[in-house]
């Protein structure tokens, strides 16, 4: 996965943007309505109003890095639920599946034992 070595938290952004702005605007979005350090390692996701088009923005030690996507057809899906803030955090495998135009909807995960450390 792009970045996923380095990546602390995925964010996804909650409103839809203009795909016109660039990494100074992203940044300032991130610092401004989510209130996070854009050069935190976290990976900050953003989807237009029209779900074709996908930036992420990612801190990189020494600048940022920025990845951008058009789809010429179909659209990414945006994860339905509840939304009452800004953002929300999602894991890299629901990334991986909206990158790769998996329904969410329709996954369904089978039970596995997991043990927590304390």
């Amino acid at each position: 996965m792009l970045f996923h070595y380095q990546v602390r938290e995925y964010f996804l952004y909650s409103k839809k943007i203009d795909m016109r702005k660039g990494i100074d605007s992203l940044a300032a979005l991130v610092n401004n309505d989510l209130g996070k350090n854009p050069a935190s390692g976290d990976l900050f996701i953003f989807i237009n109003r029209t779900g074709r088009l996908i930036k992420m923005l990612h801190w990189q030690h020494d600048g940022f890095a920025i990845f951008y996507k058009r789809l010429e057809k179909g659209t990414y899906e945006f994860p339905t639920g509840e939304i009452t803030t800004n953002s929300f955090s999602i894991n890299a495998e629901k990334l991986l599946f909206i990158l790769g135009g998996v329904a969410l909807k329709s996954i369904k995960k089978r039970k596995r034992y997991s043990h927590k450390i304390v």
